[in-house]
């Protein structure tokens, strides 16, 4: 198993470390097996600031990944929608056991040179 780096913006970061966002979405779900997820948060901060593992993937239609997330997606309907507007399909990390670092770490701990734009694998 391996872990996933991820890109997220700093607002969505702050509701994933205070607990009222426990669902990280993606419109792509990873090939590979993956076990856990790096949080990179994007600018301005530009640092990795936790990790997490991942309890489960949902993989369904946005309507039924809401329907299953909304309580814990710490994002609004409308932005969960607009995000997925035009897709069959939406996907849904379950975060749990999250590990939040007290001095952040860079992309280079990591072995990655440039933020991704969606995601990387990264082995550990």
């Amino acid at each position: 198993m391996c872990k996933i780096l991820l890109s997220i913006n700093p607002e969505h970061v702050e509701h994933i470390l205070d607990g009222s966002k426990e669902y990280e979405f993606r419109k792509i779900k990873c090939k590979e097996a993956v076990d856990g997820i790096i949080i990179y948060a994007t600018s301005p901060v530009k640092q990795v600031v936790a990790e997490a593992d991942i309890a489960a993937i949902l993989e369904d239609t946005p309507k039924e990944v809401w329907k299953k997330t909304k309580k814990k997606s710490g994002i609004s309907a409308d932005f969960f929608f607009q995000y997925y507007e035009g897709k069959m399909k939406a996907i849904a990390y379950k975060l749990t056991n999250l590990n939040v670092f007290d001095e952040p770490k860079t992309l280079a701990d990591y072995g990655v040179t440039a933020a991704p734009q969606s995601f990387v694998y990264v082995q550990g």
